[in-house]
């Protein structure tokens, strides 16, 4: 009896973290890119062109998550230029994640790059290698 308890007690302790381990962005899902004054081009082209195992929709009725964000360029002035021979710009962007069901917000990135060589080409890359890297992972 006490063999039977123990093996009952071992199996629900089991099933009880199986169903804790669920991915947050689960690959394959549907996403929808939010209007971002442009930068959701990008954004979508970055998630292309990294391989990001999410499917891009155009409707946002259709999707399971919704990448939100925005960007900003700072060109250079003609001091930076002069002086340091810098002529690209500065990329800061951010993105999040959020479950549409739940409206849980399951990731986030935020990245500056400096003197950047495509300009948002650049920052929205950085965002969606992040972003694959998060898909497909368990939320700890």
């Amino acid at each position: 009896m006490k063999r039977l308890s123990a093996v009952m007690g071992a199996v629900l302790m089991l099933t009880t973290v199986a169903l804790a381990v669920e991915a947050q962005i689960p690959a394959g899902s549907k996403v929808f890119v939010a209007p971002m004054d442009g930068f959701e081009t990008y954004m979508t082209a970055a998630l292309a062109a990294k391989h990001v195992p999410l499917v891009v929709v155009a409707d946002r009725d259709k999707a399971d998550f919704e990448i939100r964000g925005g960007s900003q360029s700072e060109k250079p002035g003609w001091a930076r230029t002069i002086f340091t021979g810098q002529s690209r710009t500065d990329e800061q962007a951010s993105i999040q994640v959020v479950n549409l069901k739940t409206s849980a917000v399951v990731f986030a990135y935020a990245v500056n790059k400096t003197n950047a060589v495509h300009g948002k080409q650049s920052a929205a890359e950085s965002c969606a290698k992040h972003l694959k890297n998060a898909v497909g992972k368990v939320a700890r």
